[in-house]
């Protein structure tokens, strides 16, 4: 854990630099082409690129070492903002576009790397509580980010921005290559060999390519309905996230960003103190995290507090709403991830990667339906309807668990009853032979 901690600081300064560039980079797309359509197909090309990018780090995570993944993604990253810098101003249009696939394509496999590798670098058993400290970074780094980029821009200006960008992650980079860490499990007969070695990488891509994640997910119903969960989560958060503007301006059409300030605020902390609370927790008993009927209960949760924010209802009220949507999201966020890491380390890595795919499906998505709802209907029909289809999912996913888990005790019961029959069975058969 002393170097995963590490391993955080170095995640969180890189995500810092990502919020940064969404805000700087979509508002210097604008400046530079002068055109609000430029700057949505910027938006819609990097979005469309993690689409196609998650089943493409799903292979490449379970084929190459993971930390020299992460390492390239942050130094292209990097790498992609300098050459930004230094084009000519003639030729900034253009390679805006390509930016944009690079930097989709490379924070979508270091978060596929990530995700798949905390299992090795901590311990199974330590898997809950990382979660909820890379999360906790995370959040804090999406608060600075946001907070700042505004700052940034106006008083040093877009160069300035994207220097900083850049820095943040060369510092990512620098830290994964000063930690000794294992991303990969050991390949069979390895006794000393270092993890993630090509021989194990080799390994997993052979059993990985057998099965995959799509054959794993028809095995495991409950898992596939886990992640067709996280897509109607997209469509929601998409919802609000295009509504949240539309419905400030709403109610306050002097200070259009107040409400949208105070609701990122409250959300982004409760979000934090249920990571906080579901790390505490995780060390206690050797819990391996809160389970998928608290993913259900929590993603219910989580969609009907959005519903109420957008309701009408007095300030206090709504913002209380987004500090319980933020706690229900944190829990969601570590249940679900947690969940996929049990899988086998051969499986996890192109796991994860389909259900990148489907969340920034779900979102993208999400994002074009309300776009053009909101020409027609209120904010709060927009998010009642398509927060309430995630609702809906919620509710069939915990009653499929509860019926699941009824028809496995049932099954376990059976078995007792007949090891316990057979047993009476050789005892009186073992009687009539003495």
């Amino acid at each position: 854990m002393r170097h995963f901690r590490l391993l955080v600081v170095g995640n969180a300064v890189s995500a810092y630099g990502s919020y940064l560039n969404m805000v700087a980079l979509n508002v210097f797309v604008y400046e530079v082409t002068d055109s609000a359509l430029a700057a949505g197909l910027f938006m819609a090309v990097r979005l469309l690129t993690s689409v196609v990018s998650g089943f493409v780090s799903g292979r490449l995570v379970s084929a190459y070492d993971r930390k020299r993944l992460m390492v390239g993604a942050d130094l292209t990253q990097c790498a992609a903002m300098i050459a930004l810098l230094i084009a000519p101003d003639a030729g900034r249009a253009g390679l805006l576009y390509v930016l944009a696939v690079v930097t989709g394509f490379c924070s979508t496999l270091s978060g596929v790397a990530l995700r798949s590798s905390i299992p090795e670098i901590v311990g199974g058993e330590l898997r809950l509580r990382a979660n909820s400290l890379l999360a906790t970074g995370r959040s804090l780094a999406m608060i600075a980010g946001f907070a700042s980029a505004g700052v940034v821009v106006a008083q040093l200006g877009y160069v300035a921005a994207i220097s900083l960008d850049a820095a943040t992650f060369a510092v990512s980079a620098s830290v994964l290559l000063s930690l000794p860490l294992r991303t990969r499990a050991k390949a069979e007969g390895d006794a000393g060999g270092a993890a993630g070695s090509t021989g194990a990488a080799e390994s997993g891509v052979r059993r990985g390519g057998r099965s995959g994640a799509l054959l794993m997910v028809r095995a495991a119903p409950i898992l596939a309905l886990m992640i067709a969960l996280r897509a109607a989560d997209g469509l929601g958060s998409s919802s609000h996230n295009v509504a949240l503007p539309v419905y400030s301006s709403d109610l306050d059409p002097s200070h259009p960003a107040t409400f949208v300030s105070q609701f990122w605020a409250t959300w982004a902390l409760g979000n934090i103190v249920m990571q906080q609370v579901c790390g505490r927790w995780a060390g206690r008993g050797g819990r391996q995290g809160p389970g998928e009927r608290a993913f259900a209960v929590g993603a219910c949760v989580m969609s009907a507090a959005f519903i109420v924010v957008f309701a009408g209802l007095p300030t206090g009220v709504a913002v209380a709403a987004a500090l319980v949507a933020g706690m229900a999201d944190g829990l969601t966020e570590i249940a679900y991830v947690t969940r996929l890491q049990a899988a086998p380390d051969e499986e996890r890595g192109r796991l994860f990667g389909l259900s990148a795919s489907v969340e920034n499906t779900g979102f993208g998505l999400g994002m074009l339906v309300s776009g053009a709802l909101l020409d027609r209907f209120s904010p709060l029909q927009v998010v009642g309807l398509l927060h309430g289809l995630a609702i809906a999912l919620c509710l069939g996913l915990f009653v499929v668990l509860v019926r699941h888990q009824g028809r496995e005790s049932e099954s376990q019961e059976r078995r007792v009853l007949r090891h316990q029959s057979d047993s009476d069975s050789k005892s009186e058969s073992g009687s009539e032979v003495r």
